[in-house]
């Protein structure tokens, strides 16, 4: 009998992402073939991972459930399910507008997905999945949820309390796939910091990424989506003396105002930020630092807007993202200030910010110039090898293109001679 196929449809975040590999690997379990994101469905089942962060990514995954209920309705969907971080928050409403779908899931009741569909209950391990990225990088998601309830943000409502994973099954996880010839590990979560808190009252960050060092075949170990506030300076011993934890860390700022960071209950101040950064940086020397910003929340006026530019000139963040503040329902800036910074200026801000931005790394990347750096391979382009340094994390900063100079493998580490850059690409050749 031919196994019935799955399509599995992402949106959002690589948080978002780990889920659907764990559900691909419960479908595969039951006796099901599943594909992730195909350009063409191949089966009669298909299921949206939504997400439900701002107003943006809400619109697209309400955008692609609408697309999946127009394949249903011309006969090429049998079946679709919806699951994730929009249904979790709106499952009431979306079942009223959306009554084609067949069945809605939320953020963490979706392994029921599969035993409605194969009448079994999923055998596999908590740690098992079908990994969609290329081989050798992976993301690991180490804890689920956030205590923060920063003002703007609507996550503690979607994923509830902040919960850590137990360490040994993270690395047997990280174990399990460094077997399989996985090498470089992305570290997510809603809050890093928090890591190890709710299991007995303090952090155990830097015990869980010292151990991860150690297992064989963990090449790269790359921090994402630290929290400013209590931050666990340990980690940083860490990150100096391992080899294959790699100088970089993603931590959201959010703005540099007092005023602002006030209203949006981030639990630091300006003084507090700085003295944060300048501790990171001493204690690991070269670190690059990723950071996102926010522009237009509530209060921030001319005068803190430009307080942020200062900051970004000041700091020269090796990696910044930022974003134009959009009201989520139901959070504490919603219910307590007014939303009342046009859209255009939101954004004007937001692009002027960006252009500051992208001088700065320029600026970093041409001081690459000529420097020996070890890059792992992703892919192979018309033109080049394309990779990532240590410094670099997939899908959201500069690769690396590397001339064909000779025959390299994905997957592999190589040494490469920088020889020019732009803001958000280094070119280089393989060293002699």
């Amino acid at each position: 009998m031919a196994r019935r196929k799955v399509d599995v449809i992402t949106l959002g975040c690589s948080k978002n992402l780990v889920d659907s590999e764990r559900l691909m690997g419960m479908f595969e379990d039951a006796g099901f073939d599943a594909c992730h994101e195909p350009e063409k469905l191949r089966g009669d089942i298909v299921v949206v991972n939504t997400c439900g962060f701002i107003g943006d990514a809400k619109e697209e995954s309400i955008n692609e459930i609408l697309q999946q209920i127009a394949n249903k309705d011309a006969g090429a969907v049998k079946e679709l399910y919806v699951m994730g971080c929009l249904s979790q928050r709106y499952l009431n409403e979306l079942k009223a507008e959306m009554p084609e779908v067949d069945a809605w899931y939320g953020k963490f009741d979706w392994h029921n997905l599969v035993k409605s569909l194969s009448a079994k209950n999923p055998g596999i391990a908590k740690y098992d999945r079908r990994i969609t990225t290329p081989r050798h990088h992976a993301y690991i998601k180490i804890a689920e949820g956030c205590n923060r309830f920063c003002a703007f943000c609507a996550i503690p409502l979607i994923t509830g309390r902040f919960h850590s994973r137990p360490i040994e099954e993270i690395l047997s996880e990280v174990e399990h796939l460094a077997a399989k010839g996985t090498k470089e590990f992305n570290i997510i979560a809603q809050d890093l910091s928090s890591y190890g808190y709710d299991l007995d009252g303090r952090s155990h960050l830097a015990e869980l990424i010292d151990r991860m060092a150690d297992i064989d075949g963990v090449k790269r170990i790359r921090l994402h989506y630290a929290y400013p506030a209590q931050f666990p300076m340990d980690i940083l011993d860490v990150m100096a003396k391992r080899d294959n934890v790699c100088k970089y860390l993603d931590i959201a700022l959010q703005h540099i105002s007092d005023n602002v960071l006030a209203n949006m209950r981030r639990h630091i101040d300006s003084k507090g930020t700085r003295q944060l950064l300048d501790e990171i940086r001493q204690r690991v020397p070269g670190i690059h630092i990723r950071t996102t910003l926010m522009t237009g929340f509530p209060g921030e006026g001319e005068k803190e807007f430009e307080e942020l530019k200062e900051f970004v000139k000041e700091q020269r963040f090796e990696r910044m993202g930022a974003f134009a503040y959009c009201e989520e329902d139901d959070t504490y800036a919603a219910k307590n200030f007014a939303d009342d910074i046009p859209q255009e200026v939101k954004q004007a801000r937001l692009d002027e910010l960006m252009a500051i931005q992208e001088e700065i790394s320029l600026a970093h990347n041409e001081a690459k110039i000529g420097k020996r750096l070890s890059v792992i391979i992703d892919r192979e382009d018309e033109d080049y090898y394309v990779g990532r340094t240590e410094y670099d994390s997939p899908e959201v900063d500069p690769e690396v293109l590397v001339k064909k100079d000779r025959k390299l493998a994905t997957g592999e580490f190589y040494d490469v001679i920088i020889e020019s850059a732009m803001p958000f690409e280094l070119i280089g050749r393989i060293a002699d």
